[in-house]
Order: structure tokens, then sequence, then C-alpha cells
């Protein structure tokens, strides 16, 4: 198995790419600690997986003292922390109008100051045992959709972090850091939005080809298998790398053939 006997902290966990990516590790050896906000989510994550091998933490990652619990727990229940998944993160729409400052400071410190806390609290012990982080972005951090100006943001300033992070710790401590941008996943999260916003109840067995080529989007358990190989020693010194997951190119795309996508004479 990839982790074995290797003790993580997956935040947002309690469900979708978070819940997961929690699961997989589980399968591979691991054991963790399950952040969320909700607390029937999270435990009700830690009792599929079983209490031997997971233990829950609600709480919002942005109050003050939340990292350092989080790594607290890992070495009461664990013994050690070896890395920590940075998924949690705060999905919202907002345009150039509707975003102003308080809001956007309030998209960023779940985002992206969140996840840097995180890292500080647990470097101590990430760097007794060759730790490894994965931070979980988005495509949109490229540019983002014109609804996302706030989330595609705070998810450009996160890809700078991994990137520096990833350079740095891994000179000075041995540290890794990565960062995976998944594409459109369909996480439980995603279904539920899209009803609000007037889709049908199967939304997602229609999708045009020049949103997804395959025809269909993500399913969380394909992001969770990229990260897995990240956070373990498969992928060698890998660091301070983003992948996108998309079905894609985010440059240089080729327009779509559907013909009815094409503008009227």
């Amino acid at each position: 198995m990839k982790l074995s006997n290797k003790i993580f902290i997956v935040t947002g966990s309690g469900t979708g790419i978070g819940k997961a990516i929690a699961k997989l590790c589980v399968k591979e050896g691991a054991q963790v600690v399950i952040n969320d906000k909700n607390a029937a989510l999270a435990n009700l994550t830690v009792e599929e997986l079983g209490s031997e091998n997971a233990v829950p933490h609600i709480r919002d990652l942005t109050e003050d003292g939340c990292p350092e619990e989080l790594v607290a727990l890992a070495k009461e229940r664990f013994g050690k922390l070896d890395g920590l998944v940075n998924n949690a993160a705060f999905v919202t729409w907002s345009n150039l109008d509707s975003t102003d400052r308080d809001y956007f400071r309030k998209v960023l410190e779940v985002n992206t100051i969140a996840p840097l806390a995180l890292i500080q609290a647990a470097l101590p012990e990430l760097k007794e045992n060759g730790g490894s982080v994965v931070n979980i972005g988005s495509v949109n951090a490229h540019c983002g959709e014109p609804t996302l100006l706030a989330y595609s943001a705070s998810k450009g300033a996160l890809t700078t972090l991994t990137r520096n992070l990833g350079d740095t710790l891994m000179q000075e401590y041995g540290v890794r850091v990565n960062q995976v941008n998944p594409g459109w996943v369909l996480t439980e999260n995603e279904a539920a939005r899209k009803r609000e916003q007037g889709l049908k109840e199967d939304w997602y067995r229609d999708i045009p080809k020049k949103f997804a080529p395959s025809g269909r989007i993500f399913h969380p358990e394909e992001i969770a298998g990229t990260v897995v190989h990240l956070l373990s020693s498969d992928c060698g010194p890998v660091s301070g790398q983003v992948i996108d997951l998309e079905q894609y190119p985010m440059i240089g795309r080729n327009p779509p053939k559907d013909q009815s996508t094409l503008p009227k004479e």
C-alpha cells in the first residue's frame, strides 16, 4: 500500500473531493484526521472509515487556534503527522461589482490564508517526518469565469504559495508541497448547486462537449488518485508542481466542432 503507517490531515473532508481523498488514504494504509465545519458529515465519514482509522475535528479553519488544534489532535490520536491536504474551500460567485473588500478578504481567508496557517502549524512535524503537502486549487486559478472573480483570485494566490513553498521547504527541510487543480467535478455540493440553479435532476448526464469533451465531468475519486500519488513516495522528490486535472488544454484549446455553438449568420 502506498501510504502504510502514514498520518494525514484532510480539511473539508466530510464530503466531496476531501472525503474521497480521505477514503483513498485509508485504503492505501494511512490514518486521517477528518476536518469539517459540519459535525454530521464529519462524524459520518469517520463512521465509514472506522474509528481506528480516522478521528473527527469539527471547527472552522479560519478560527484562531484551529490549525494548531488539528496538528495536536493528529499527534495525540495517532502519534505523529506525515502530511496534510488543504482541501477546504469557500466556493462562491462574485464579479467586480459584487466583490467588496470585506467579501474578498473572507474568500482569501478560507482559500489562501487558512492553508498557509495550517502548513505553518504542521511544519515542525513535517520537517521531522519528511512530510508532504497537497493543496487543492482549481483550474479557475488561471483566470476564472466572469462570476468567479474572488474565488479564482484566491486560487491563483494559492498556486503561487504552492510553488514558493514547494521550492523553499524542499530545499530547507525536505518537505514537499504540490497542488492539484481540478476541473469540473461531480460532488454532492455541485449537484445541489446546479439543481438550485434550475437544472434537471440528472443534468450531469447531458454535458455539452464544449465543456466536457468526454461527455461527462470528473468524479471525486478520480481527483483523489492524483492526490494520493503526490502524498506518497511513488512520485519521488516532486515538489512545487501544480497539476491541472482537466479534460482539455487550458491554453490553446481547439474550438468545439459542434456547429450549434457557432454564431448564426
